[in-house]
């Protein structure tokens, strides 16, 4: 199962892109998403949010 962020709680700081081991995030409209499709559901980017915005699916 991949992660997912919110979009109501990212705040586009980008925290999450540079934790990503598999380069799965990106920056898009000033909010951050993550690619499932490279996700291995490492759970780094969770842990590196400060604000909670990413859960899993």
């Amino acid at each position: 199962m991949a992660y997912k962020i919110d979009n109501n709680l990212c705040v586009g700081c980008c925290a999450c892109i540079g934790s990503c081991p598999e380069s799965a995030i990106e920056q898009k409209n000033d909010k951050c998403v993550i690619n499932s499709s490279k996700c291995v559901s490492c759970g780094i980017c969770e842990t590196n949010c400060p604000v909670s915005a990413i859960f899993i699916e």
